[in-house]
């Protein structure tokens, strides 16, 4: 039977249509490997990772996850909400300095950690500039001579008052071993609390002229107020002193107390078996250092603080780094095929 050229585009039509119904339902399944599963994010309550948070969570939407409110609750709690299944992930696991979190929470066995999120950050202790040139002090143990540590004393006790590191954040641990290597504890107060309050206080301190003396990390706001470099200075250790027995002297040869860590994403082992298109996501991203120091920077603006903030700075980011993005979301389809 000979078709006419109508009836010929017509089968045409009808076929091609019939394909696209039967594709589309695998296309859209590609596009969304995550569709009904649900995700728990965990985080500690710091609006300094917020933003990193938020970047995972909206990844994890476009691929159909089921996303829900975050979850707060101190570092080490986490990591064990995450082995027994109750969070699904978190974006702000501090490698190595988390490790203890890490592996009390069942190490590899029951969580999962892969690729390089935020590599590049940095933690230590700086004095400001003015003092560190008119006295010399450019190393840590040198704060065991009285005279040099009554410089720094906020509360007229006589002794320098270090602003520290929250109970539970892990950074705690390093200082207070560090107290005891260098013999700090005669002469220095390592003062623990919100670290909010305590860094505000620290930076009042300076703008009315005074010595100070803090610990702080990067990516984190506080070295945009506070330049290295410009308006203060990092101090050395006399050596290696952490209680996990690791060397933290830096390739140049420079010491500053803390290993270079790099923020990873943790995820629960079992999840992460059975979905492999977010294992691919969490093996992939990687945000620069000095992009979520920015961001850290931007809050400190009147009304860019707090979740909300967080949310139109990361659609911001993912809107100038789109392409950057879409790869994180064709290789996690890809791991799904």
């Amino acid at each position: 039977m000979k078709l006419t050229n109508f009836m010929r585009n017509g089968l045409v039509a009808t076929a091609l249509t019939a394909g696209a119904m039967i594709a589309s339902p695998a296309l859209a399944d590609n596009m969304m490997p995550g569709k009904g599963v649900v995700v728990q994010p965990g985080q500690d309550n710091i609006d300094g990772e917020n933003f990193q948070t938020i970047l995972v969570m909206k990844a994890l939407g476009e691929l159909g996850y089921d996303v829900k409110k975050v979850q707060n609750a101190k570092y080490p709690a986490i990591h064990i909400s995450i082995a027994n299944g109750d969070v699904t992930f978190m974006a702000d696991h501090w490698n190595p300095l988390h490790q203890s979190f890490y592996e009390k929470a069942g190490g590899d066995a029951k969580l999962s950690r892969t690729g390089a999120y935020i590599p590049g950050c940095a933690q230590g202790y700086l004095i400001d500039k003015k003092t560190a040139e008119k006295y010399n002090i450019t190393d840590i143990s040198q704060l065991t001579d009285p005279k040099l540590a009554k410089l720094f004393d906020a509360n007229g006790n006589g002794k320098a008052d270090l602003a520290g590191c929250v109970p539970g954040w892990g950074c705690e641990r390093v200082i207070e071993h560090q107290m005891d290597a260098f013999k700090l504890r005669d002469t220095v107060t390592h003062n623990q609390g919100e670290y909010s309050a305590i860094i505000a206080e620290t930076i009042a301190r300076y703008k009315e002229g005074k010595p100070i003396l803090y610990y702080t990390w990067t990516p984190y706001w506080v070295s945009g107020v506070l330049v290295p470099g410009k308006d203060v200075t990092w101090l050395e250790v006399p050596h290696s002193a952490h209680p996990n027995g690791v060397d933290t002297e830096l390739p140049n040869g420079k010491n500053f107390g803390f290993e270079i860590n790099t923020q990873m994403i943790v995820a629960n082992k079992d999840f992460v078996k059975k979905n492999p298109a977010a294992a691919k996501l969490f093996e992939v991203m990687t945000v620069s250092v000095n992009d979520v120091s920015a961001q850290n920077l931007k809050m400190k603006q009147k009304g860019e603080g707090g979740w909300d903030a967080a949310e139109r700075h990361a659609d911001a980011w993912i809107a100038a780094h789109r392409k950057t993005f879409d790869g994180w979301l064709e290789a996690a389809r890809a791991a799904a095929k």
